[in-house]
């Protein structure tokens, strides 16, 4: 399966700190007198009891921001191979993938919690690689009943096809990774020098096996940026409203989550009744920074009620308009966490998630006192931030009304290349150059250059889809563009690297694509039986006046220079008949044109 990141508990904090080397550089003694940490075959180990059956995880530093769009769905691949040994069982146990971390986990008796982490550590040391083939057909099989959710396109949008944003995407790695692909990624990032175990267990259980290889502690992967400047704006589906934000990891930015959802929830639902559900997240997404996310539903007559009351609690919060009873409402929620009699062990899987990014560990006494010194200046900071970092997704119109905007939707150039006119629209132009391709459009370019390509799918009919690291895609579909002869394709192929291109299988005949009929121009909305009927209209009259237009003439002229009171009339007829000739020379040039 996969997830995305558990949010911030108790554990998160205003500062942040960093491993050193490959042990545990982190400082843990926060830790004691509540949980107790050791190492297990070199892997950093926590645990803390709790009545009952054990639950027991094993994180791994790596995750969907540490893949490429070429090889993405490789984590995820590992962690499915990991469990297939695993068969059918009552045990309640399952993996999860997340932009940062793998985990594995399970729940049971100390000798059942023991066979299934020795049974994943032995699978990730001897992948059962002959089940590639199938795993990769459970994926995709997974992914496509799957639902993207309302705000699934919005990493997309903020960093690009790459990093934090391949979660906005499918899965491409399983059509083309090879087996010693998925060899290599295990050996280096599923490693005891890159893993975190937590137990809720009073003791490290007899007989467990961690046996991994040594490797290397990977921190989170850099963010990527897609956005030239923030806040910003996409379109998106009607009846739903998506606020995202990058703020720096803090107790205060993880308060200010709690305000705003109960502000939207007030403002939006409980005062306006334009929003049944209205709610913010705080979730962490590496060491140093989390992720705000806010969203509000709506019906499609209340939409623009809903964006502007979100944005106006959004202003009402920057500009410190914060009642301390909200402030002292989140404090006292988030405090509450520490009245479980269980603290040591429910705080487990937080604190092995911040073991594990390299965020500072804080006891519960120093997030208490952290949490105590929130004010509503510091609330007001946060606020102004999240505006700063803000990508709001919104249904019907814009909201440059509102100081965001537009998310590019073109690129800044346009390569030069051939160039191959679209077989359905005259105003669109594929271009194929030596350093990209380019689609040519009434709006603007949209280029996706081969230095910059986050991969390319192949087809065997010829179809090529290029998209690039900023999240631009053009489609180079033969069928649709006059001249792109294989001998194009083939330089398209020479000039991007191997690492990009993903192969896909051959399509259906019905599935490739064909021009469709081709528009009417605005002057010709008549169709093809008004021109034909103007141009029998024109025919018959203007064919009877040239014939008795010249039949005049050689009557004038056979009065051998008489003076011939019918010349002036047959010049008169002569000028009205050959205007009607020329237009309809005209339509029938154009109706020529249109057939080409």
């Amino acid at each position: 399966m996969t997830t995305q990141p558990h949010t911030d508990s108790g554990t998160s904090s205003a500062h942040t700190g960093t491993y050193t080397g490959t042990g545990t550089g982190t400082d843990l003694s926060a830790l004691d007198g509540l949980i107790s940490h050791t190492t297990t075959q070199g892997v950093r180990t926590l645990y803390a009891p709790r009545p009952g059956e054990i639950t027991a995880g094993l994180f791994f530093r790596v995750g969907r921001a540490d893949e490429t769009l070429a090889t993405a769905g490789i984590t995820h691949l590992v962690e499915h191979l990991a469990l297939h040994r695993l068969g059918l069982s009552d045990l309640h146990y399952n993996g999860a993938t997340a932009n940062t971390y793998t985990l594995f986990h399970v729940t049971g008796s100390e000798d059942e919690v023991v066979a299934y982490l020795n049974s994943v550590c032995a699978a990730l040391r001897d992948l059962p690689l002959a089940r590639l083939e199938t795993e990769k057909e459970i994926l995709r099989t997974e992914a496509a009943g799957r639902s993207g959710g309302p705000g699934s396109q919005l990493p997309l949008w903020r960093y690009g096809a790459q990093s934090y944003g391949l979660t906005s995407y499918s899965e491409l790695g399983t059509w083309g990774l090879t087996a010693d692909q998925v060899r290599h990624w295990a050996e280096t990032r599923f490693t005891r020098d890159n893993a975190v175990l937590w137990l809720t267990s009073d003791s490290v259980p007899a007989g467990l096996d961690l046996t991994l290889p040594a490797g290397t502690r990977f921190p989170a992967p850099a963010a990527t940026s897609a956005l030239p400047v923030t806040p910003a704006y996409i379109h998106g589906d009607d009846g739903h409203v998506v606020f995202t934000s990058v703020l720096r990891r803090s107790t205060a930015a993880s308060v200010f989550a709690d305000v705003l959802g109960r502000a939207l929830f007030q403002d939006l639902r409980q005062e306006g009744g334009y929003s049944y559900s209205a709610e913010a997240d705080y979730t962490p997404r590496d060491a140093d920074h989390a992720t705000l996310t806010a969203y509000a539903d709506a019906l499609p007559k209340k939409q623009d009620a809903v964006v502007g009351g979100f944005v106006d609690t959004l202003a009402r919060l920057r500009a410190g308009r914060i009642e301390q009873s909200e402030l002292d409402s989140a404090r006292g929620r988030i405090l509450k966490r520490y009245d479980s009699p269980d603290l040591g062990a429910s705080s487990l899987p937080s604190y092995a998630l911040n073991l594990l990014l390299g965020h500072r560990l804080l006891s519960p006494e120093q997030h208490r006192a952290e949490l105590n010194a929130v004010t509503l200046a510091d609330l007001r900071e946060v606020a102004r931030e999240a505006w700063s970092t803000g990508l709001l997704q919104v249904p019907g119109r814009g909201a440059d009304w509102a100081g965001f905007e537009s998310a590019p939707q073109y690129s800044q150039a346009a390569v030069v290349g051939t160039r191959h006119q679209s077989l359905e629209d005259d105003r669109v132009t594929l271009v194929i150059g030596n350093e990209g391709v380019s689609l040519a459009t009434p709006g603007g370019p949209v280029t996706v250059r081969y230095d910059a390509c986050a991969v390319m799918t192949t087809r065997p009919d010829g179809a090529r889809s290029l998209t690039g690291t900023d999240g631009f895609c053009v489609s180079v579909e033969p069928t649709l563009y006059r001249g792109v002869t294989p001998e194009r394709i083939a330089a398209v192929d020479a000039s991007v690297p191997t690492a990009a291109v993903v192969p896909l299988p051959a399509r259906d005949p019905q599935q490739i694509p064909r021009p469709r009929e081709r528009q009417a121009a605005p002057q010709s909305t008549g169709s093809g039986r008004s021109t034909w009927a103007w141009t029998l209209g024109l025919w018959l009259v203007g064919v009877p006046t040239l014939i008795w237009s010249l039949l005049s003439t050689v009557v004038t002229v056979g009065e051998l220079g008489a003076a011939n009171p019918d010349s002036d009339a047959v010049l008169g007829v002569w000028v009205m008949a050959l205007p009607l000739l020329l237009v309809t020379w005209l339509i029938y040039r154009s109706r020529r044109r249109r057939r080409r």
